[in-house]
């Protein structure tokens, strides 16, 4: 059963709610809620609340033997402060959903409007909306949760809307569509002097000025090509905001990215040793963590066949140029364990950009997202 018009007026006005009450990564506690409660009259099999955080999985079973389909969204907002007079702005100051989290959840919500009026006719469906995407944490906490083996997809399935690209137009291929990414966080230690005498301290200084450009000249490659890598200092910090004092204490942030996990794992090694080489030659103590880690999104062959077919059947254009992108995605994650693909449904030319603090999403997008998933669906399970 397609979608009515009831359905989609429902699901643009469940959008716009989401939109004006934002929450940022692992803080969705609200936004989970009101998934739960926007679908409560579906009559899904099993409701698992509370993966990996805030994360919500809604089964929809046929009691018949067949696969388990996962389709995926996320519920986090970003800290930026919507610039917009559209009438569903986000009513929290500071916070936003710039990036479309809420069309995306709208979209698969869609799903569950429709499957609670006809559910699979073998296997099942599994609505999962996804917490803390933006940190790289929820995809990481729903897989790691016990629970999810209880769920666990033969496909898993997701979409992000691209502004820049015409509207509902979808970029789509096998292999990398999303680079790895990570975030490392650089501590250097000496000790602080008198800034009149310096030279009775250690300071962080020179080998912090040298180590900034000998980590991003560890990238190199051409991004088509597997060996990529890239390191971007985003953050340097030395000192106190003071005269008198030498410093003694130095913190370099700087985000590592490559197109496959097995390159990351080389680029990360590279960068400790670097790090471990300067600090001690200028007699520095050293740390270093990561934050943020994004494994590589990876489409697999048959599950990009099986959403190349629902594209073709709804006669939705699409094309596999701009990918791969440079950004990280942690839907990666899924297919560690799963046939998984996403795809990328254009927002329209003119549209500002992903986390730009005048994005929306388009309400339009909504019944085409539904449509790919929906066929997709139908065609695996019936």
């Amino acid at each position: 059963m397609e979608l009515t018009n009831q359905d989609i007026a429902d699901l643009i006005a469940f959008r716009h709610e989401l939109h004006r009450y934002p929450e940022i990564s692992n803080d969705e506690k609200e936004t989970a809620q009101r998934v739960v409660d926007f679908l409560a009259d579906t009559g899904a099999a099993n409701v698992l609340t509370g993966l990996g955080g805030h994360g919500v999985a809604m089964v929809f079973d046929s009691g018949a033997p067949g696969p388990t389909v996962l389709f995926r969204s996320e519920l986090d907002a970003l800290p930026i402060e919507e610039l917009s007079d559209i009438s569903h702005r986000s009513t929290v100051p500071g916070t936003s959903h710039m990036c479309g989290h809420d069309g995306h959840t709208a979209i698969v919500a869609a799903l569950g409007r429709q499957f609670g009026r006809r559910p699979p006719a073998r296997g099942r469906v599994v609505l999962m909306f996804q917490p803390a995407e933006e940190t790289g944490d929820g995809a990481a906490g729903v897989v790691a949760d016990p629970r999810y083996e209880r769920i666990r997809p033969d496909f898993a399935f997701s979409l992000h809307n691209l502004p820049g690209t015409p509207l509902g137009h979808v970029r789509l291929k096998p292999g990398v569509v999303n680079c790895a990414s990570r975030g490392m966080r650089i501590i250097l230690e000496g000790k602080t002097a008198h800034s009149s005498m310096p030279e009775t301290g250690i300071s962080p200084m020179l080998a912090m000025s040298q180590l900034m450009p000998a980590l991003e000249k560890l990238g190199g490659g051409s991004f088509y090509d597997d060996n990529f890598a890239m390191v971007t200092v985003t953050h340097a910090m030395m000192g106190e905001p003071v005269f008198g004092i030498a410093p003694g204490h130095a913190e370099i942030r700087a985000t590592l990215r490559t197109r496959l996990d097995e390159r990351m794992a080389d680029l990360s090694r590279a960068a400790e040793t670097l790090l471990k080489d300067m600090a001690e030659q200028s007699g520095l103590r050293h740390g270093f963590d990561y934050h943020e880690i994004f494994v590589a999104s990876l489409n697999d062959g048959e599950a990009v066949e099986h959403l190349r077919a629902a594209l073709v059947a709804e006669n939705i254009p699409h094309d596999e140029t701009q990918l791969p992108m440079r950004a990280s995605e942690d839907f990666g994650t899924f297919g560690h364990a799963s046939k998984s693909a996403m795809l990328f449904l254009g927002a329209g030319v003119d549209r500002p950009s992903l986390h730009n603090p005048d994005y929306d999403f388009p309400d339009d997008l909504i019944a085409i997202g539904a449509r790919i998933f929906m066929r997709t669906a139908r065609s695996l399970l019936g």
